[in-house]
């Protein structure tokens, strides 16, 4: 989801007025390395500051602090984007495509035969690590992925994620137990950490500022078509082959990806550095422990233990001792993982926290949805899955079509109008009748598709915008980690609203996925108990969505309070 543009052939950033026809400010970035926060704030008369000064960071109501100008990046810092000629683009771009499709396909395809996989191989106590495996490897590679592609480069990066990501996916078709397949699936989602965080930093490199949208379109439209049409393969494979066969169809596609890759991506050549580049590996094992330490917690506190157990508690303070260990690492590393720089740039650190508060808000839809849809309006898991998948249909036009309200009236402005039509949206749910048509449901995530698209990828192509193709994959995998980060909280957060909203309705009895399993069989009960359950989930359902209405809010305070009022972008190429 996301872009950038670099400072151009002699490192200079080119500096320039901002005019209504872009809605952005030119001007000069904090050079790789730096340990001070990038220049973001604005003269008071609104004209960036010329070639030989940079402003320095002020208020979001704007200053006119000056500093002297950051030191300028060598051309080898910021070389041009790969892939800039034509003809050679398109096959990238069809690499990029198929290389998310793998990533996007997988938790789509996996959810709808869990029941073959447990019959086969058992394990139904610990089935859920089949997702949640993955997603922690995903998350807590995403930095590592990030700092090894300005490093090293994008293209090794990617060649061994989708490498990575294809031998877990044989091994998972091997596996003789759900041990095996939890711990070849993590296998998987170390590959996929490098798939989802370097394709998107690619496609910034791919395309300049204006064309952006066109590439971000592309990719969303693969994963709402993920969404439409994974349910639907696995339910195919599950119906007339075997279950192992979701992850053996990786194969072929993913084959086609790295050969694309391979033969048509090419990276900018650059001089070779004086010194070897050093990786801080120390930082990356903290940061690895920290993440998993941290999102077990999140992801099977409440679920396989209460969340005032000696297991939860013992997680949560490890990790919290773990994220302390790995800052010293990081202040102390001469190339950390995750620089300071990340949170010291206003633009950067405010994207970062937008973004977690929507894979906070994110949860509400995506999980609770299709309970709802399913034991309040009594719909079958295809039509439940159909109320939800109109937000897909939505979002990737509403984010194709933001870059003519972007270039009006700046990122920041319409990402604040993204998120406040969210809220407003996400709010209405609870006023939705009781039971209700599904009609409805369907009508509230049509609209809120369309307003995160107009929140969502102003944010990503603006804060690529920010940064030069040195930092890009940083700041990109840093965006990403966010989100994923404020996922796994909203999982659990709001996982705990619903339960204690349960409680207090049945007596302190059951929880939603008891109530959820009892719904699927109403003849078990009188119309009475039915009604009385139902009734439940809507007001449990409902509390989670004033959640996400709240968390929307958390993010609409970031852009107004936190964000700077322009994006500092950084000129496609030089003047002349």
């Amino acid at each position: 989801m996301r872009p950038a543009a670099d400072a151009g052939r002699g490192g200079r950033a080119r500096a320039g007025s901002t005019t209504p026809a872009d809605g952005v400010r030119r001007g000069a970035d904090t050079a790789p390395g730096s340990r001070g926060p990038a220049a973001e704030a604005r003269p008071a008369t609104g004209d960036a500051p010329t070639a030989g000064a940079t402003a320095a960071p002020g208020a979001a109501t704007g200053g006119t602090d000056t500093r002297p100008a950051a030191r300028t990046r060598p051309a080898t810092d910021a070389p041009e984007a790969p892939g800039a000629d034509a003809p050679r683009r398109g096959p990238v771009v069809a690499a990029l495509m198929l290389g998310m499709a793998l990533a996007a396909l997988d938790g789509t395809i996996v959810s709808t035969v869990v029941p073959q996989i447990v019959g086969d191989l058992g394990g139904f106590s610990v089935f859920s690590w089949l997702f949640s495996g993955y997603l922690l490897a995903v998350t807590v590679t995403l930095p590592v992925y990030g700092k090894l592609s300005d490093t090293f480069g994008r293209k090794p990066v990617l060649i061994a994620g989708i490498i990575l990501f294809l031998l877990g996916s044989m091994l998972c078709a091997a596996a003789w137990s759900m041990a095996a397949l939890i711990a070849f699936r993590v296998v998987q989602g170390l590959g996929g950490g490098a798939l989802q965080g370097t394709v998107q930093t690619i496609a910034a490199d791919l395309y300049p500022l204006k064309e952006r949208p066109k590439i971000q379109a592309k990719l969303s439209t693969v994963w709402a078509s993920a969404a439409v049409a994974g349910p639907a393969i696995g339910g195919l494979l599950a119906s007339y082959a075997d279950w192992r066969w979701i992850f053996l169809i990786n194969l072929p596609v993913g084959a086609v990806a790295l050969w694309l890759v391979a033969r048509h991506l090419r990276e900018p050549s650059r001089t070779r550095p004086a010194a070897r580049p050093r990786i801080d590996w120390p930082g990356a094992l903290a940061i690895f422990a920290a993440g998993t330490l941290m999102l077990t917690a999140l992801v099977q506190g409440g679920i396989a233990w209460p969340w005032l157990s000696a297991p939860s508690l013992a997680l949560i303070g490890a990790s919290a001792v773990l994220v302390a260990i790995t800052v010293v690492i990081e202040r102390r590393a001469a190339e950390p993982i995750i620089p300071g720089w990340v949170w010291r740039r206003r633009t950067i650190a405010a994207v970062n926290l937008a973004l977690g508060a929507l894979g906070l808000l994110m949860v509400a839809p995506t999980v609770f949805l299709p309970t709802y849809a399913q034991s309040v309006l009594g719909l079958g898991p295809i039509a439940a899955g159909f109320v939800l998948s109109v937000m897909t249909l939505s979002w990737p036009v509403s984010a194709a079509l933001s870059n003519h309200v972007y270039n009006r009236i700046g990122f920041r402005q319409t990402a604040i109008i993204g998120i406040s039509l969210a809220g407003l949206i996400l709010a209405a749910f609870p006023l939705l009748p009781y039971p209700g048509e599904p009609w409805q449901p369907a009508l509230i995530m049509l609209l809120l598709g369309a307003a995160l698209g107009l929140f969502q990828l102003p944010l990503i192509v603006g804060v690529q915008s920010t940064v030069g193709w040195s930092e890009r994959g940083t700041t990109t995998a840093s965006v990403l980690f966010c989100r994923q980060v404020g996922q796994s909280m909203g999982a659990a957060l709001f996982g705990a609203v619903a339960n204690t909203v349960l409680a207090s309705r049945l007596d302190g009895t059951g929880d939603l996925d008891s109530v959820a399993h009892a719904l699927a069989d109403p003849s078990s009960m009188t119309a009475e108990a039915a009604d009385h359950l139902r009734r439940a989930v809507d007001a449990a359902v409902d509390y989670v969505y004033v959640g996400a209405a709240a968390a929307a809010g958390v993010a609409l305070l970031v852009l107004v309070f936190v964000a700077p009022r322009r994006f500092p972008v950084i000129a496609d190429k030089p003047e002349d």
